[in-house]
């Protein structure tokens, strides 16, 4: 991170604000906190930028003003907790909106920029529900924004843009006020993503549920989902 120039979506709060702290703890020369209200950006040292994911014109403001991005960090994400079999449909494609369409629009708008400054990097945030559903629309969005990012590295490659991908379950930020359940810090989540671009990994896998559900991927699918398998007398 040192004397990159760093640009998080969805830089205001949660785990977003955590990222912008630390890339200027790490030296970075300049951090963009990029919000839909750029006016609720409380980092000392950040610089706001008006944001809107969802808003193709909105993207491309950014990318006018922000033209010395070297590191994307594509945080910016909603939670509609919806039922893809009863839940409200503008809910879901909202969602879908801004945790797909959304990291589609920005890291097209800032591709190039990246490889105008040397080919740069870029962080998308997924989820360990990439990979495990809860039986919502939210993990759906995760695991086409992890697809994207595979798509994102292999298109990239050759402008020498690296891509990582943040794996990673609940957060302790308000997004997950409502969860019971285990959740880990931002800060250290923050702290081994960063580490992770900085390494040039392909994947960072935060805390032990992620790593647990990646090593049973291979397995058959009740050793995932157990609460399927019959109980047998």
């Amino acid at each position: 991170m040192n004397n990159e120039v760093v640009l998080v979506t969805g830089g205001n709060r949660g785990l977003g604000k955590a990222f912008v702290e630390e890339a200027l703890a790490r030296g970075a020369r300049k951090v963009y906190a990029a919000a839909r209200n750029p006016e609720s950006v409380s980092t000392p040292g950040a610089i706001p930028l008006q944001l809107d994911v969802t808003d193709p014109e909105s993207v491309r403001r950014a990318a006018a003003i922000a033209t010395d991005v070297t590191v994307l960090i594509n945080n910016a994400g909603v939670s509609a907790r919806a039922s893809l079999l009863d839940g409200d449909l503008a809910e879901i494609r909202q969602e879908f909106e801004t945790n797909f369409y959304g990291t589609i629009h920005v890291t097209r708008a800032f591709a190039p920029i990246l490889a105008a400054n040397g080919g740069g990097h870029i962080l998308d945030v997924h989820s360990v529900l990439s990979w495990l559903s809860q039986g919502t629309s939210y993990s759906a969005t995760k695991a086409a924004v992890w697809q994207a990012t595979n798509a994102f590295r292999l298109e990239l490659a050759p402008q020498g843009t690296t891509v990582t991908g943040l794996h990673v379950g609940y957060v302790d930020t308000d997004m997950t006020k409502g969860v019971d359940g285990p959740k880990e810090s931002a800060a250290d989540v923050v702290r081994l993503a960063l580490d992770g671009v900085e390494a040039g990994a392909f994947e960072v896998l935060a805390d032990e549920v992620t790593r647990h559900v990646k090593r049973h991927l291979s397995e058959p699918g009740e050793a995932l989902y157990p609460q399927l398998v019959p109980v047998r007398s």
